[in-house]
């Protein structure tokens, strides 16, 4: 029992410090970005490439950037390749992930009976879609860590659970020709739809370690058209 503790305490340890190296690789980087420092760029993408190192979506990305990288003195340009590169596949699985589990939660808040399953469901789709994005940019929290990572965003799901799905609020968000279409259950699916698509959001761009600056951010109007034709 004593061995296991330290054993479950000391992945835990470990957990913590890999998302708080993320952290600071994310401070780092946008630092390096505004004082345009050559070296400090050369440091952050060096440990990028380590973190990301066993993902094999990332190895052209990182070979395209080895043959660059004595060639381009600038250290903003430095990072920004980097994230054009090594990052531009894991946002675009990590966009496909939140999507999926949007079109989920607006499939079974379409079918649900109850409001409390609505938002049961919402919560576990969010947690589980918060680690796997987690692990998919190289964080892999514990459970301390999964916890530290949510509390960023925690204020999505409460607007999740304390929006009132009425008709003229679906009218707003997904437009008056395609409520009237729709039934409100489906109007309702497609909003919390849409809720989990900002979590997901949200989470990105607390997992990932570099900020958006080369790569578009994903935005809601990526996935509304995707999520009202789904329904």
């Amino acid at each position: 029992a004593a061995l296991a503790l330290v054993v479950i305490i000391a992945r835990e340890v470990l957990a913590l410090m890999r998302l708080a190296s993320v952290e600071k690789l994310r401070a780092r980087a946008a630092d390096a970005i505004a004082r345009n420092d050559p070296k400090a760029a050369r440091a952050v993408v060096s440990e990028l490439t380590r973190l990301v190192s066993a993902k094999p979506e990332t190895a052209q990305g990182r070979r395209a950037l080895a043959e660059l990288h004595d060639d381009v003195i600038d250290g903003r340009d430095l990072v920004r390749i980097a994230e054009a590169e090594i990052l531009a596949p894991l946002d675009t699985q990590a966009t496909v992930l939140v999507l999926d589990a949007a079109k989920r939660v607006s499939l079974v808040t379409a079918v649900s009976p109850r409001a409390v399953v609505d938002i049961a469901y919402v919560v576990f789709e969010a947690g589980r879609l918060i680690r796997r994005l987690a692990e998919l940019y190289g964080a892999r929290p514990g459970t301390l860590g999964f916890f530290r990572l949510t509390r960023s965003v925690l204020a999505h799901l409460a607007v999740t659970g304390s929006i009132a799905m009425g008709d003229s609020f679906v009218q707003q968000i997904v437009g008056h020709g395609l409520a009237a279409k729709l039934s409100a259950k489906l109007g309702e699916g497609v909003v919390n739809g849409m809720m989990t698509a900002r979590i997901g959001l949200a989470a990105m761009e607390t997992a990932r370690p570099l900020p958006f600056e080369a790569v578009k951010r994903p935005g809601m109007g990526d996935f509304l058209s995707a999520l009202a034709s789904f329904a």
